[in-house]
């Protein structure tokens, strides 16, 4: 999961986009006939290093994604992100779902599937390899890829947690 250090605590001064990444129609059966309900899985960001996700239900498709951006919002993490890409590789895994993200020289674009293409393109990435290597389920897929990104850290974590110097980190 991610690092408190990762966690971003005021939100009222950003601006964030949102991307839907599924709608999941959800069928009740009862005597009176079928109650349909709606599930939507948001994930926003501010394209600069931001990015949260959130889940909302409701009886309606729009009810749905305005709950699912507000849970959204107040699940955001801080990324690192260097010319667009991210600093070292990472593998994440969350239940049947496991990614592997690559930094990517400039002009790749991003080389990722659809649920992870979403979460990418709100944190500001823009040069990325992204591979699923287990479930396809979008809803794991997000939540795996938002782990993998809360486990980066740059060059200026590292210095810090270690006690060294910027020098020292890149020098070994």
């Amino acid at each position: 999961m991610a690092t408190k250090l990762n966690r971003v605590k005021n939100t009222s001064d950003i601006e964030l986009k949102d991307r839907l990444v599924t709608i999941n129609r959800v069928t009740k059966v009862t005597k009176g006939g079928r109650t349909f309900s709606f599930t939507a899985m948001v994930v926003v960001g501010n394209e600069d290093g931001i990015v949260g996700w959130g889940l909302g239900k409701a009886g309606e498709v729009t009810s749905a994604i305005a709950k699912g951006t507000e849970a959204a919002k107040k699940n955001l993490i801080r990324v690192p992100v260097h010319n667009g890409t991210i600093p070292h590789e990472q593998t994440a895994k969350f239940r049947g779902a496991k990614v592997f993200i690559a930094p990517a020289t400039d002009g790749t674009g991003v080389k990722a599937g659809g649920a992870m293409r979403a979460v990418f393109e709100s944190v500001g990435i823009t040069d990325i390899l992204a591979k699923s290597l287990g479930s396809s389920n979008p809803h794991n897929l997000v939540k795996a890829t938002i782990t993998a990104l809360s486990e980066l850290r740059d060059a200026r974590q590292v210095s810090q947690n270690r006690g060294i110097s910027m020098s020292r980190v890149f020098n070994g």
